[in-house]
């Protein structure tokens, strides 16, 4: 109780405790003789009322939600009275706030757009939203307190009780926290895919398991088309390799008859004229494969053509260098040649990496390393493939850290986002890996003060075949980022992006100090 205050057999105010003068503000002789309706109306009125929720006014006026008790105390001049008032100030608060907290859970649970379902440690069902009814064709009513199992064909409706007690009585959590595509079964018997994420509360009634699930019928139906483009694709691409063999083999046999060098250069430039423009007419009559493949001749056309083009006029000058023994201008030559070589096998190690990544080909080879020996390496390496003037200063932030996972596959991520800081960044620009360490994570960054990536292009910027719109004319793929974001989901590691316009950008990389390969990672 915060105080009482004793009245005598007519309700006259006889005297307050301490607690409730100071409460209150107010002295004995501001009350002491009155009747208690005058300075406490509202407790007055509750007690003729019998209701123990009432209000009281302080010296200042000042309302407050008060719980009232009033209890007999006998004496000899007299029965008096000891009304005991209790605060209720914070506990009024704590009960509007619980309330706007439980209408916000209930907004966001209702209107969310994948199916909610919240069980019991019984797998029994205790609530569902208006998305699990519209997906699974049950009303709330049929669905609640029922098993969830019944939304589950076999094994997993005959195994799933056994899930949820195996790992209340281990503690090792095989679903939980862990999504993962399993299939679903509909009111009509019908099965259909669906990916499951499941996470624990714990309750004072025990625990609460929120399953959140994603119908994944059209992502299926996609992949299966993309599939069926892809092949399509391949039985053209034979197609194209055989008539473009039976064009060489036509170009050889006319360049035995040529007269001399200067003729045969000039036929087979013809005969490159007139191929390109069959493969044009011929890309043009692919646009029907959908929008993926056009974008992948494209690039591919571009990205080959112009190292291609380097390495034919390096070697023509070459050739006429040697002849004015000039060595140094052919080394320079020599030079251009092997970077448009070295370019060429970029791109073909970025079409061998998706290829692998897309048919599961990838391999995890865990082993145990120190992650500042791996910068350090990286760092060596990649130094002389800096701009003029550009530095690459390392920071560490953490004490050594022991890795357990794919040092190739991690020396990869790395070293292609610092090649992008450089190649997107102007001379005499710095360039900043800042390694930190972040709940059984480490965390890397790499920033730089280059172009910037507009926000619009953002989203899109992991897609495969994606270039940004400030940066067409930079050499590229369009693979790299995407292959970076596929070999950290192997690693069950992730990236986040923050760039500005004309500012730089910085990339961030977290992946557990401890990876873990399974048969989820890598069809991930």
């Amino acid at each position: 109780m915060d105080g009482y205050l004793v009245v005598d057999s007519k309700n006259r105010i006889e005297s307050l405790s301490p607690s409730l003068k100071r409460w209150l503000k107010f002295h004995d002789d501001q009350l002491t003789g009155l009747q208690l309706g005058e300075p406490f109306p509202e407790i007055y009125n509750s007690l003729i009322s019998k209701s123990n929720n009432s209000w009281v006014r302080n010296g200042e006026g000042k309302l407050f939600p008060v719980r009232v008790f009033k209890a007999i105390v006998p004496g000899s001049i007299g029965n008096r009275s000891a009304i005991f008032l209790e605060d209720l100030t914070t506990r009024k608060s704590l009960e509007k706030e619980l309330i706007k907290t439980r209408d916000q859970f209930q907004g966001v649970f209702t209107e969310a757009v994948d199916a909610l379902v919240i069980i019991n440690s019984r797998g029994v069902i205790q609530n569902v939203n208006p998305a699990t009814e519209k997906l699974f064709g049950y009303s709330g009513e049929e669905m609640i307190s029922r098993n969830v199992s019944m939304l589950m064909p076999n094994p997993h409706k005959e195994n799933h009780d056994q899930y949820i007690s195996n790992y209340l009585t281990s503690g090792v959590a095989q679903i939980i926290g862990i999504g993962r595509e399993v299939p679903g079964k509909k009111k009509d018997g019908s099965l259909f895919p669906m990916r499951l994420g499941v996470s624990e509360v714990l309750t004072e009634e025990g625990s609460l398991f929120t399953g959140i699930i994603q119908d994944l019928t059209q992502q299926k139906k996609a992949e299966t088309k993309i599939l069926q483009l892809n092949q399509a694709l391949e039985e053209k691409v034979r197609s194209r390799t055989s008539e473009l063999s039976k064009t060489v083999n036509k170009l050889l046999f006319s360049n035995k008859k040529l007269e001399n060098v200067i003729q045969q250069r000039e036929k087979i430039n013809q005969a490159l004229i007139e191929s390109e423009k069959d493969l044009k007419l011929a890309l043009s009559n692919e646009k029907e494969l959908g929008n993926l493949k056009s974008r992948f001749v494209s690039m591919a056309s571009h990205e080959f053509r112009t190292p291609l083009s380097s390495i034919l006029s390096s070697s023509e000058l070459i050739g006429m260098v040697l002849e004015k023994d000039q060595p140094e201008k052919a080394k320079k030559y020599l030079d251009r040649i092997e970077e448009s070589v070295n370019a060429l096998s970029g791109i073909l190690n970025d079409f061998l990496s998706l290829s692998r990544l897309e048919e599961g080909a990838t391999e995890i080879n865990i082993e145990e390393f120190l992650l500042q020996d791996l910068c350090q390496e990286i760092i060596k390496e990649f130094e002389p493939l800096l701009k003029d003037g550009q530095k690459l200063a390392l920071e560490h932030h953490v004490d050594e850290v022991t890795m357990l996972s794919d040092k190739r596959m991690l020396k990869n991520i790395l070293t292609n986002l610092l090649s992008n800081a450089s190649k997107y960044s102007p001379k005499n620009q710095p360039i900043k890996c800042r390694i930190s360490n972040v709940k059984g994570e480490v965390c890397i960054d790499i920033t730089d003060h280059g172009m910037g990536i507009p926000e619009e292009d953002i989203p899109y910027l992991f897609s495969r075949f994606f270039r940004a719109s400030n940066a067409t004319n930079i050499q590229g793929t369009g693979l790299g980022l995407h292959i970076i974001k596929r070999y950290l989901s192997l690693l069950g590691g992730r990236i986040r992006l923050r760039s500005e316009l004309e500012k730089g950008s910085t990339f961030t990389v977290y992946i557990p100090i401890k990876t873990t390969t399974n048969e989820e990672n890598i069809s991930r």
